[in-house]
């Protein structure tokens, strides 16, 4: 599947849901540890999550750089680049 920078974001609000308890309005500068309040352990599971439904490996080293919704969206942009089409 071909992803959209707009679906791959939409895709990643919706599974950011279970990690937001508090129902803060995601925008693309929403902080995920600041404003969702996870975790080490809480991040671990999020990424796990987005990367078996993209079907993607995300580099650990890269991990530090995604502070942002934004930055998330990004990271999964550029290792989907990276997959051959199908």
């Amino acid at each position: 599947m071909q992803w959209t920078a707009d679906e791959v974001h939409a895709e990643v609000v919706r599974l950011l849901e279970p990690f937001n308890p508090q129902s803060v309005d995601l925008q693309p500068e929403t902080d995920l540890a600041t404003d969702l309040g996870m975790d080490s352990v809480a991040a671990m599971n999020m990424v796990m999550e987005v990367e078996d439904r993209f079907e993607i490996d995300i580099p650990i080293s890269l991990l530090p750089d995604v502070k942002t919704l934004q930055d998330l969206v990004d990271a999964v942009l550029a290792e989907l680049s990276k997959k051959p089409a199908q």
